[in-house]
Parts: C-alpha cells; structure tokens; sequence
C-alpha cells in the first residue's frame, strides 16, 4: 500500500535547511511535495518566550506531541489540521488544513528529538555548518527578512547557545546523512561565496557505491573526495566536493548518482533543471553552487530509494 515518502532537514537557526529544503522539492516537483515546518509547532509566541524566559529551541517550548502526533498522520497519508507560526510577526496565526503528497519534507529545529518522530522519517538529514558561517547566515537573514539589528542577532545567539548545546546538536546522532558547508582554506570569510561540502554518510541507509568515485579522481588532491571518519563514535563515510570542482568532475559524480534512478538521469542534466544547485551569493546574486547540486541529488536518491521500497 502507497504512502508518503518523508524526509527530515534538521538543524539549528539559519543552518541552511530552507535553502535545501526548496531545491530538493524543485528537482522533485513542487506539485508532489509538501513542506512542514516544525517551527509552526511553538507552544509560545516571541513576547511570552522573552516574559517566560525560554528559547524557542527548548522542547519545553514546543508541543513536540502534537508534532510526532502529526508526522504520525502524515506517514500514513492522513491530513492533518497544521499551526502556522510567522517568523515576521512572532506571532500565531489561524491553522491550515494540510494533505500530504507523495513527498513531505519535514524541517525544523527538534524533528528528530523523540523517537516517535525519528520514526516516522524515511531519510533524516542533519545540518551542521561550521558556526561562523551560520552566524554570518542568521545575522544576514533576520536583519533583511526579520527586522532585527546585527546587535540584536548576536545577542540572541548567545541566549539560545545552551540550548543549542544541549538539544538541537544532539539530534545529529540520529541523522543518516549529515552536510556540512564550509569556506576554502584560502578563503575563510567566504569572500567569493563558494563553499566546499562535506557529507557524511552513516550506514543506516544504502548509499550508491562511490568507490568508484577512486577511478577517476586523486584522493589526495582532487576536488572531489572519499574516505573513511568516524562521526559521534561511529564509523562513517565521507564525501567531500569543493567549490571550486569542474563541471566535469561533477558530472561524473552526478552521474553515478544518477545511473541506477533513471528518473533523476533528468535531473542530472542541466539543460532540462537549470535551477539545480543555484543559491543566493554573498552580496545577493545567484551563484551555481556545485556541491549544493550533489547533495540535493543524493538526497533525493535516497528519497526515490525509499520510494522503490514502499511505494
């Protein structure tokens, strides 16, 4: 019997899982997917955290069992009757009537923090952007898109610090894949707004077989690497794209992606999904983002194996 295929983007504020959560759902149709944020899920608008003293990070702050409630719905293609929290306001406004598509994409701060949830979730993906690069991410978005001062930002930043510590990088153990962005050696602030990519890769889900990967590249040099880590205590794979890869280099990663999921063989070619990999740069243009475009491919591997396995 058919269900929805759900995948999880977890991170802390400004990780990124927006800007991967869109591009997935563009190489996936937007017609087939629905996108749920767990943000909707605050117990408490942006005046009564400042009165109670609580950040929105704290499970305390959240009615994480009406989320898992809901992802539980969702998993088995019921609709479910979703809060909406506005980011721009802080406030509450009237709920929305929600039917999954094929494809739900879940992202949000605490997605993985019960194991309820965690249930419920096909591939889990956790977000983990060296800090610095996420603090350039949040003051740049919430002073343009929320209204604050970069004074205001940081400060919140160094309020929620704890919580961060203590339940939103936690939730990374339960991830299947976890993506880290981050700058060059040679260019640390970001100046040229390419960022290189590491993916690890745990072994709770099959993943293509990138050895082959060994064929065509130096593993000492090249802009494309894999090798072996351990990750929390664990034992893990990793895959590294730099910014500054070739077109070809990275058509042959995506290509072996590609090879055993004939669907995304059109994904892969840029003639017919141009959008594949393009991101905001630094002073706002759009900039092809090579290691943006592999891991929203092999997420979307993962999403369409799930599909072959349920569905």
């Amino acid at each position: 019997m058919s269900r929805p295929i759900i995948l999880g983007i977890v991170g802390d504020s400004a990780a990124g899982k927006t800007t991967l959560t869109r591009g997935i759902a563009q190489v996936l149709g937007p017609e087939n997917v629905t996108i749920i944020c767990t943000d909707d899920y605050h117990k408490y608008d942006r005046k009564q955290r400042a009165e109670i003293g609580i950040t929105a990070l704290h499970p305390d702050c959240n009615h994480l069992d009406i989320m898992q409630q809901h992802l539980s719905l969702l998993r088995t293609g019921q609709p479910i009757l979703k809060p909406v929290y506005s980011h721009t306001t802080g406030t509450f406004e009237a709920p929305v009537y929600v039917k999954p598509n094929k494809f739900v994409i879940v992202e949000g701060l605490l997605g993985y923090s019960t194991r309820a949830a965690r249930d419920c979730y096909d591939v889990k993906v956790y977000l983990a952007p060296p800090e610095s690069i996420r603090t350039n991410w949040k003051v740049k978005r919430d002073t343009q898109k929320r209204g604050y001062t970069e004074a205001q930002v940081l400060a919140e930043l160094e309020k929620r610090e704890p919580d961060s510590e203590q339940f939103i990088r936690p939730q990374r153990q339960w991830s299947d894949i976890v993506v880290s962005f981050y700058p060059p050696s040679d260019d640390i602030n970001n100046t040229n707004g390419h960022l290189n990519v590491r993916l690890v890769l745990r072994p709770t889900i099959p993943h293509p077989d990138f050895t082959k990967i060994l064929d065509f590249c130096d593993n000492t040099v090249s802009a494309i690497r894999l090798g072996l880590d351990r990750d929390m205590g664990k034992p893990v794979d990793v895959l590294e794209v730099d910014g500054h890869a070739t077109l070809e280099q990275v058509n042959k990663l995506e290509h072996l992606i590609c090879s055993d999921m004939p669907y995304l063989k059109n994904v892969c070619n840029r003639e017919v999904n141009p959008e594949i990999g393009k991101v905001a740069g630094t002073t706002g243009e759009t900039i092809q983002s090579y290691p943006l475009a592999i891991t929203q491919l092999l997420t979307t591997y993962h999403i369409l194996k799930a599909t072959q396995i349920y569905q």
